[in-house]
């Protein structure tokens, strides 16, 4: 009897209003509004209590389940939608075009035929080389991945034996890089790299500029005194310069890098290639120059003398060049006149030295010193660099799983290495002493003054430093010839032994890999591949001009031509 009243009376009002009235939830399907039904905040289950009693009789009655179907179907559940396609999986592989790119460039050099005096295995490694270096610039993967590839392509062509691919891992330099990352991290983790970085701020924070140039003139003035541009950039001025743009609010990958960062890293590691040209002691090559011109032409070059030559035009170079990078890659933050002030105020918030940072400073100074003093003691800089972070990690300052953490220094060690490898086998197997004597010849026959005929050999032998992975590969497969050159065409030979000595030096500001110093910075990630370079060659022509400008009036003043 009540399900034929509740037919009944459903069949006297209109579904919308029937609905409206038992409290059933509107079907999307329908076009009438329905009226929205305050809820009831005292028996919340009222509602659906209504819609089951109303949806039990209804169904108990053959008329009312036909009515109840279409009803209870839209009110169930709204009208099928199709699930939207899932997105696809972002691509994880390298980046095709400049894959190909790299590809292209090898297999092109490869199949042109080798030049007359250059061996097979020779030209099939410069393709390698050339192929690795292209890859590296339009990074088709990250610097370690392509330079592995180039490594396994020597191998898988015979071109290299697997023992002579993987030579480099166990040269020094690569570890002396990755091991500089290891202190920076102590070094920012204890907080010191912060406790000193407000210091620098608080005396010269004003400005972004003077902060540079009290980078700029602390590493010339550490330069003679530390043989090592990797030991001097990694393990002192890298830690600081990170700590000084994360105290300036300058981080990598959050849009900040220009903030202070990429102008900071950039001046630093240039301007770490001209004091390594300053000194004799600067760097561990130019003894290496010494000792070649000496075997040349039977002359000394003494540390007074390099010095002395070298102090006007290095000194010119250290004031022009953090300023012209000022200009043309600009920080957006240019003076901070309460910057030393909160500074000060960081410091005393910071409060006495922890002991973390105690232990900090004691290794550094440690492991600077045997820098400094470790030719006497048969103590070298890698040797001395391990020795400090094993008393890192024994006093638990730095742990080894951060050491493992340290992804950056583990990808420059690798590619690092490997175009160490590449480079070096070049000149064993020949390519080099070809190029140079091919040089030799060219320059020789144009029958110019030796002014003319110096400065074509000049920038030969320095823009050929884009295939050199090392500043003494690059004297040791080089300097002999280009000196013997320039002295037969009547350059003055101390003054042309002299000028290569410091552009040997100068040459390694070009790439990201041609100077100790380079992987460092550029490690860091605060700077581009592309401006890097960009940059890189923009510096090295006002390098040669100051140099070989007004470096020439100053060394004709002091008799050396």
């Amino acid at each position: 009897m009540a399900s034929s009243v509740l037919v009944c009376n459903s069949g006297v009002h209109p579904l919308p209003s029937l609905r409206q009235r038992l409290l059933l939830p509107r079907s999307p399907l329908s076009r009438t509004p329905a009226s929205s039904s305050p809820s009831n905040p005292i028996f919340p289950s009222l509602r659906s209590a209504s819609a089951e009693s109303f949806s039990f009789g209804l169904a108990s009655s053959r008329i009312g389940r036909s009515l109840l179907a279409p009803v209870c179907a839209s009110a169930s559940s709204p009208a099928a939608v199709p699930a939207p396609a899932p997105a696809p999986a972002p691509w994880q592989g390298a980046a095709l075009k400049p894959l190909a790119a790299s590809i292209a460039t090898g297999v092109i050099l490869w199949f042109v035929p080798c030049p007359a005096g250059v061996s097979r295995n020779a030209w099939q490694l410069l393709a390698i080389f050339l192929a690795t270096i292209v890859g590296i610039i339009t990074q088709p993967l990250p610097l370690g991945a392509v330079a592995l590839m180039g490594l396994g392509a020597s191998v898988l062509t015979k071109t290299l034996s697997f023992t002579a691919a993987f030579s480099a891992f166990g040269d020094p330099i690569p570890w002396l890089i990755a091991l500089a990352f290891f202190f920076a991290r102590g070094f920012i983790k204890t907080g010191l790299g912060n406790r000193v970085a407000y210091q620098f701020v608080s005396l010269f924070g004003s400005s972004t500029l003077g902060l540079g140039y009290s980078l700029v003139f602390s590493e010339a003035l550490l330069a003679p005194a530390i043989p090592s541009v990797s030991a001097r950039a990694g393990g002192i001025f890298l830690p600081l310069v990170k700590s000084l743009c994360q105290a300036c609010g300058s981080n990598v990958g959050d849009g900040t890098e220009n903030r202070l960062g990429s102008w900071l890293m950039l001046t630093c590691f240039q301007t770490s290639a001209i004091s390594s040209a300053m000194f004799l002691t600067a760097m561990a090559a130019n003894p290496l120059s010494a000792n070649l011109t000496y075997n040349t032409i039977k002359q000394t070059i003494g540390w007074t003398d390099w010095a002395v030559a070298a102090i006007v035009p290095g000194l010119i170079s250290l004031i022009v060049v953090p300023l012209l990078l000022y200009v043309i890659y600009p920080p957006t933050v240019k003076s901070s006149p309460d910057a030393p002030k909160l500074a000060r105020q960081k410091l005393e918030k910071m409060g006495p030295m922890t002991k973390s940072e105690i232990i900090m400073a004691g290794t550094l100074l440690l492991t600077v010193g045997l820098w400094i003093f470790g030719g006497a003691l048969n103590v070298d800089a890698v040797t001395a660099a391990i020795l400090g972070l094993s008393i890192l990690l024994v006093t638990g300052v730095v742990t080894w799983k951060e050491c493992l953490a340290e992804s950056v220094a583990w990808d420059t060690l690798t590619w690092f290495a490997a175009l160490i490898a590449m480079a070096g086998y070049l000149n064993k197997y020949g390519l080099i002493s070809w190029f140079s004597q091919t040089v030799v010849k060219f320059v020789g026959g144009l029958g110019l003054s030796w002014q003319l005929s110096f400065g074509i050999l000049v920038l030969l032998y320095f823009y050929s430093h884009y295939f050199f992975a090392s500043g003494a590969a690059h004297i040791g497969a080089m300097f002999t010839a280009f000196l013997s050159v320039a002295s037969a065409l009547g350059t003055p030979p101390l003054f042309g032994a002299m000028v290569l000595s410091f552009l040997s030096n100068l040459m390694g500001g070009l790439t990201h890999y041609g100077i100790g110093s380079a992987p460092v910075f550029y490690g860091a990630n605060y700077v581009p591949l592309a401006q890097w370079w960009g940059y890189g060659f923009l510096v090295s022509v006002v390098n040669i001009i100051i140099w070989l400008g007004v470096g020439g009036f100053w060394w004709k003043t002091i008799g050396l031509w």
